[in-house]
């Protein structure tokens, strides 16, 4: 069985889909509240594959809020997280992915050094970040999406704003490997790791990201665009597709300009309805058929039988890796929105 950690945006959409979950009790509670709950698992899930197979799996709400961070309640948000993976552990799921921030706390705070929750001894090989499939996701949305917009990968330049993360740096592995763009422009903060991934490449400009957008054709976000940053849009290329493959997914209403082209990165569509609610909380467009591609790869390694912590660890997504499970992705049914949006 597999199983989802997830979390919601904010305070107030917790205590939205408190109310519609039915627990009334804790849609007027506020943040400090938040951080003493525990985790509850919330939704039972049934996915069949194209193949004919059909897999079961539990959502578990960790009660988490971005909000904790923001107010320097770190303790509690790192607490959310190893508590709702033991409570994943504890109810017997197989292989459980943590989606939205809950695999960036965990990698950020080095929680791999809490081992014992309680009564219970974390198995790691039981839960995977699901950036390899997000990842993939997001290069085949840019393959398939550039061009309905008349843009040529080969005449391309690719700007990746969070190349030196574990998501934007496979990006750019297989950019540059597995498709014939242009050229690249690597964007992040840490310069000594841009400069390793430059050399890993063997090419890619390494500019700022003012610098940079002018010259994209194609802009992958990887990273969150940063406060006081003002974009100058007149400057951009147009047209520009740029993929939003942060979370949670706003560049829509941000880059608002004729010819910037949004799309929504890292989402997958399946090919069957999907029975659960969960989905219809996060405001999916279709919400018994998309979500994140994060989740997408706990169920795909529970269709195949892998075991195992298939994304784990910091920068260390392979191009075969992200084969691989573009591979099963295809063969159960799963396939990158494109659902294109004028900005």
């Amino acid at each position: 069985m597999f199983g989802l950690i997830g979390h919601l945006t904010n305070l107030e959409q917790a205590q939205t889909v408190a109310r519609d979950l039915g627990y009334s009790g804790l849609a007027d509670q506020d943040l400090e509240f938040w951080c003493s709950a525990p985790p509850q698992t919330v939704d039972n899930i049934t996915v069949t594959s194209v193949t004919g197979q059909t897999i079961e799996g539990r959502y578990v709400e960790s009660c988490f809020l971005p909000e904790m961070l923001a107010n320097r309640r770190i303790k509690a948000a790192t607490r959310k997280i190893v508590n709702a993976m033991a409570h994943a552990q504890k109810i017997g799921l197989d292989i459980t992915a943590l989606g939205g921030f809950s695999s960036i706390v965990f990698e950020n705070f080095n929680l791999n050094q809490i081992q014992r929750i309680r009564n219970i001894t974390l198995d790691f090989k039981r839960f995977t970040t699901g950036n390899t499939h997000t990842a993939y996701i997001i290069c085949r949305q840019v393959e398939q999406a550039a061009p309905k917009l008349g843009i040529e990968l080969s005449k391309a330049t690719v700007a990746v704003v969070g190349a030196t993360g574990d998501i934007g740096s496979a990006v750019c592995r297989w950019l540059n490997t597995k498709t014939d763009v242009a050229d690249m422009i690597l964007v992040a903060r840490d310069r000594a790791r841009l400069q390793a991934l430059q050399e890993e490449l063997g090419r890619g400009k390494v500019m700022g990201l003012e610098e940079a957008l002018p010259h994209a054709d194609i802009v992958v976000w990887v990273a969150s665009l940063p406060k006081g940053i003002e974009i100058d849009f007149d400057s951009l290329k147009k047209p520009c597709l740029t993929i939003d493959g942060g979370y949670p997914k706003n560049l829509d209403s941000k880059l608002k300009h004729p010819g910037v082209y949004v799309l929504k990165g890292g989402i997958v569509e399946h090919s069957l309805d999907i029975d659960w609610r969960i989905m219809k909380l996060v405001n999916m467009d279709v919400p018994t058929r998309q979500m994140f591609a994060c989740f997408a790869e706990s169920m795909l390694l529970e269709f195949e039988k892998w075991y195992t912590n298939f994304s784990w660890g910091r920068n260390q997504i392979s191009v075969e890796k992200m084969q691989a499970i573009g591979d099963v992705s295809i063969k159960h049914g799963f396939k990158p929105l494109l659902s294109i949006v004028e900005s």
